[in-house]
C-alpha cells in the first residue's frame, strides 16, 4: 500500500486523519463504540477452545467468571502514571478495558473449564460432557 504525505500546513489534519485510519490496531473489533479483542472459537472432538488476542497484558489482570450459563472474560486497565520527563510524539500502545461474554449450553462441562495466557493469547478450554462427545461411527452400505 502506498501512503501519500502532504507537507503543506493545511493538509496536516488530513494526514493525521489517514494516519489514525490506516494505523488502527486489527487486534480489536469495534462494536457500538466499544473495543473487543478478536476471538477464535474452535471445536474439537473433546473441547471447545476460545482464543482471545490480547497482547501486552498480565494474566493477573484478567477476570473470568461463570454465572449460570454466561461466561464473562474481562480486563480492567488501571490508570497509567505518565513519566513527565517523556514527551510522546505518537502513542499507539493502548490497553483498554473490555468485557466479553459467551452463553454456554448444556454440552459444556463447566467444572473442567481452564484458562492459560501465553504469548499474548488468552486460551480457554471448555471440555464437552462425555455424553455429547463426537464418536466416529461407520455406516455400512446395504
Amino acid at each position: 500500500m502506498t501512503q501519500v504525505k502532504f507537507n503543506q500546513p493545511g493538509f496536516k489534519v488530513i494526514d493525521q486523519f489517514f494516519d489514525s485510519l490506516l494505523n488502527e490496531s486489527p487486534v480489536f473489533t469495534k462494536r457500538n463504540g466499544l473495543n473487543f479483542p478478536a476471538v477464535n472459537i474452535v471445536e474439537t472432538d473433546n473441547n471447545y477452545e476460545l482464543e482471545l488476542n490480547v497482547p501486552g497484558r498480565k494474566k493477573e489482570d484478567f477476570k473470568i467468571t461463570l454465572d449460570n450459563d454466561l461466561l464473562t472474560i474481562s480486563f480492567e486497565k488501571e490508570e497509567e502514571k505518565t513519566d513527565e520527563t517523556k514527551k510522546f510524539i505518537k502513542r499507539e500502545f493502548i490497553a483498554q478495558s473490555f468485557s466479553r461474554s459467551f452463553t454456554l449450553d448444556e454440552k459444556i462441562n463447566i467444572d473442567e473449564i481452564n484458562a492459560k495466557y501465553e504469548d499474548g493469547i488468552l486460551m480457554l478450554t471448555l471440555p464437552k460432557k462425555e455424553e455429547v462427545k463426537i464418536q466416529p461411527k461407520e455406516i455400512t452400505i446395504q
